[in-house]
């Protein structure tokens, strides 16, 4: 299996202009733990994740060091820390050359580089452009579940899922970052909703394309005004299952 069959295309990102104000709010309105960071030509430059908000004079939560502590570390060091900060802009705190992958990675080699990197999503390039995003959050446990059935997704299942993500993309009501997984014809989608009436829509519109055997529902509903968010029922009911 490669990154191309369970990546996220719709990615949600940020400019380097972006304040972290309207970084964090994004990241809660959507339900995400991290944004790529874009320039106007859509080149990939950063990254920034809920991590760079850990520290932040907003919050009081600025690293305090001791006199030799700071001595040792260097005048350079405390310079680098204070921009991260106090700084407004994400180009001020976003993570410099970020760890990327191509559509063809496999999983496998996802999975290991975010765990030696300590990362929780990669962004997914072609030819320099950001194509999409796996996040180890929202995919890697539903897909390493269903990698232990079927080897690899045959071609059929590739054409079907590029069907269903059409299908649904094409409508005002498509979740924010929709992904599909579709694996025997069975189809596992996921993504977030801000309207409970897109869940059924978006069932709806996976069960008519060609092929689909079975639609399983992972959208996850978000209040869009708080951050509030709620598992789909189907996960819900699993959860309480177990």
């Amino acid at each position: 299996m490669r990154a191309h069959q369970i990546m996220t295309r719709s990615v949600i990102t940020v400019t380097p202009d972006a304040t972290v104000l309207e970084a964090a709010n994004l990241m809660l309105r959507y339900h995400v733990s991290g944004l790529p960071v874009v320039d106007t030509a859509g080149r990939l430059v950063g990254i920034v994740s809920e991590g760079d908000f850990i520290r932040r004079s907003e919050i009081g939560t600025q690293k305090k060091r001791g006199r030799w502590l700071k001595f040792l570390l260097g005048a350079g060091k405390a310079a680098t820390d204070y921009v991260h900060e106090y700084g407004r802009k994400i180009s001020e705190v976003m993570t410099l050359d970020p760890i990327t992958i191509t559509e063809q990675t496999p999983l496998e080699d996802i999975v290991s580089s975010m765990e030696s990197n300590g990362v929780k999503r990669l962004p997914v390039m072609r030819d320099g452009k950001l194509v999409g995003i796996v996040s180890r959050a929202n995919l890697l446990q539903a897909v390493a579940g269903l990698a232990r059935d079927i080897p690899d997704p045959t071609a059929d299942d590739d054409h079907i899922r590029s069907r269903i993500v059409a299908a649904i993309e094409k409508n005002d009501w498509s979740p924010f970052g929709l992904n599909v997984i579709v694996r025997d014809g069975i189809a596992h989608l996921s993504g977030v909703i801000t309207e409970e009436r897109s869940r059924l829509a978006s069932i709806v519109a996976a069960e008519n394309v060609t092929g689909v055997r079975k639609v399983h529902d992972h959208l996850c509903w978000v209040d869009t005004m708080c951050g509030m968010y709620v598992e789909s029922p189907e996960d819900n009911e699993m959860a309480r299952a177990s």
